[in-house]
């Protein structure tokens, strides 16, 4: 018989882990639902277990020390094999996990709300909190571990984490009727007379079509709109061009309201897809909504 009376506790590894992603112990204690007093109580009863110091405590920073670094993979392996084992004997009543989800304003409001309004039962174990922000903010938060998992365009920013692809994402060069009857855009000839609408000055969309275009466009000027959203707003009011991806303006497209400028150009596409961090406790969790995410289209 093996001796586990001087074993770390899950309750105790899972507050380790709060405290190592937060760097933050009063942070790390509401994440976990504890009081400070508590949680601190948590971290010094696993360092004693162990018999080693996993942190650098002052009053203003806290750090992890060697020991904890090396015990961070270990330590969500453990926990990631505990909640499996709970799953393994009730399938139909899988274990309870929360989950921070993050991702982009717009897609957030265009599809993943609605996607989320009513779970299969197969999910109903899942309690998921959402985060909407810029691409790079989420791509910093999930490195910093404040969000469980995201969905994003974004190229895959380190090796740590790992991905779920759910859907491909088409791009379409469009503006209004109107603006086009006025100052018409046939060839790239005609970029100068016209002004495109992005993202930003790096052309987060614009770089869609630019990178294929036969002949370089050169608009007469570039006006920044800071979210897809707005872009979607002032295209429609005849205000410039723009790239915007296809399931957005779907139904613009179908009224007349917006039209292709040069079909016959392929643009780009992109893939959303789900982050997260590859040694996850909660990958099965993840990996399920991922699956029930690609189930649902794009709108």
């Amino acid at each position: 018989m093996f001796d586990i009376s001087h074993l770390p506790t899950l309750e105790n590894l899972r507050c380790f882990l709060a405290a190592a992603e937060h760097l933050n112990f009063r942070r790390a204690a509401e994440a976990v639902h504890l009081t400070p007093a508590a949680f601190g109580q948590r971290i010094r009863q696993l360092e004693l277990t162990l018999g080693h110091d996993l942190f650098l405590r002052t009053t203003r920073t806290v750090r992890l020390t060697e020991a904890g670094h090396r015990l961070i993979p270990p330590a969500r392996a453990t926990l990631r094999e505990a909640l499996q084992c709970l799953d393994a004997l009730d399938e139909h009543n899988p274990t309870p996990v929360h989950l921070v989800v993050g991702t982009r304003f717009e897609l957030g409001g265009s599809w993943l709300v609605p996607a989320l309004m009513t779970l299969p039962d197969e999910l109903s174990h899942l309690k998921l909190d959402l985060y909407f922000g810029s691409g790079p903010d989420i791509l910093e938060r999930l490195r910093l571990g404040k969000l469980d998992c995201l969905i994003t365009s974004a190229p895959q920013a380190h090796k740590e984490w790992a991905a779920e692809f759910l859907h491909r994402e088409d791009y379409t060069f469009v503006a209004t009727p109107t603006l086009l009857a006025q100052n018409p855009f046939t060839s790239p000839a005609h970029a100068p007379n016209h002004t495109l609408l992005d993202i930003n000055d790096a052309l987060a969309l614009g770089r869609y079509l630019t990178s294929v275009s036969d002949r370089p466009l050169s608009f007469g000027a570039v006006r920044t709109c800071g979210a897809t959203m707005a872009i979607r707003q002032m295209v429609l009011a005849s205000l410039g061009v723009a790239v915007l991806p296809v399931y957005l303006i779907r139904g613009e497209l179908e009224r007349g309201e917006l039209v292709e400028i040069m079909p016959g150009v392929q643009l780009l596409s992109d893939s959303f897809r789900l982050l997260f961090h590859n040694d996850t406790i909660f990958e099965p969790a993840i990996r399920k909504l991922g699956e029930y995410l690609r189930s649902q289209p794009l709108k």
